[in-house]
């Protein structure tokens, strides 16, 4: 009796001790499916954070690239975006861990909004200031133009106050002349009664002339070519000037007129028959000339 009820007690353990392993392993079994369910939502959660992050990094990238200058809160922000991102691909898949980058890329997200809304204000602000530059640098283009224009007015203008400065002549007779004993002279067309040659021309009157002294060459050329006179040279630069005499005269910015002799070289020959040529130089420049024939 006593063995059978400790067979009976035995067989009463066992069926305990087997259905708690069974319950053991069950609940080893749901424990084990639970573990690998959150590890499943760890690294779902885990890999939405990583795209995220990804994402708030390619706007930074966009927002930089659309700046012609740096703006170097947005180059900080987004390395510290970097700096997380490589955290997180190596962070442990725990609840804890996930947590806190879940916090920094909330933090971070705050302030890319706020990073970015300033960079729009600046871009508009430099868009202004773009404008504004362009339109200064037209206005500052169409005054260069004008002073430029101003400037050639005014060379202009220079060059012909400086040739309007300038004496001239004008009503200019030349022939030969026979001088009486009392003074008076008798026009001459017979070359062998004429003992001198006589050029009379009018200085004009000229405002813009300086007055004072001044002086004219006089130039008459024989109907062989010769230059009758003084025959002396004058050099201009890299010109030079054959003259028969110098014309020399107080200017008062009148009308003048003036009478010029050239004599013979010898009083026993004659003038040359033929055509003269009498000119006018002020310096190197010609301002008037004119022809005569003495037969």
């Amino acid at each position: 009796m006593t063995n059978k009820t400790a067979s009976n007690g035995l067989k009463v353990a066992l069926g305990i001790a087997l259905a708690l392993f069974i319950g053991l392993g069950v609940f080893s079994s749901s424990l084990y499916k639970e573990k690998k369910q959150n590890e499943k939502v760890l690294i779902s959660e885990k890999t939405k954070v990583l795209n995220e992050l990804n994402q708030m990094a390619a706007q930074y990238d966009v927002a930089m690239s659309e700046n012609n200058v740096v703006n170097q809160n947005l180059v900080d922000a987004k390395g510290r975006i970097d700096g997380l991102i490589d955290s997180l691909k190596v962070s442990e898949n725990n609840m804890k861990s996930l947590w806190k980058y879940k916090t920094k890329y909330l933090s971070l997200q705050k302030e890319m909004d706020y990073l970015l809304t300033e960079n729009d204000k600046l871009k508009v602000e430099n868009q202004m200031l773009a404008t504004s530059l362009d339109s200064t640098k037209v206005e500052l283009i169409q005054r260069t133009m004008f002073t430029d224009s101003l400037l050639v007015q005014n060379i202009a203008l220079a060059d012909v106050v400086e040739n309007a400065a300038i004496l001239s002549a004008n009503s200019m007779k030349a022939s030969g002349v026979l001088e009486r004993s009392s003074g008076k002279q008798i026009p001459m067309e017979k070359a062998s009664r004429s003992d001198k040659i006589r050029v009379c021309f009018t200085v004009a009157k000229n405002k813009l002339v300086e007055a004072g002294d001044k002086e004219l060459f006089v130039q008459v050329i024989d109907p062989k070519n010769n230059i009758l006179g003084s025959n002396e040279q004058v050099v201009f630069g890299e010109e030079t000037l054959n003259y028969s005499l110098i014309s020399k005269f107080s200017y008062e910015n009148q009308s003048l007129p003036i009478c010029e002799y050239i004599t013979k070289k010898d009083k026993n020959d004659d003038f040359e028959k033929g055509t003269y040529k009498v000119n006018v130089f002020n310096g190197k420049e010609l301002v008037t000339s004119t022809q005569f024939s003495m037969r």
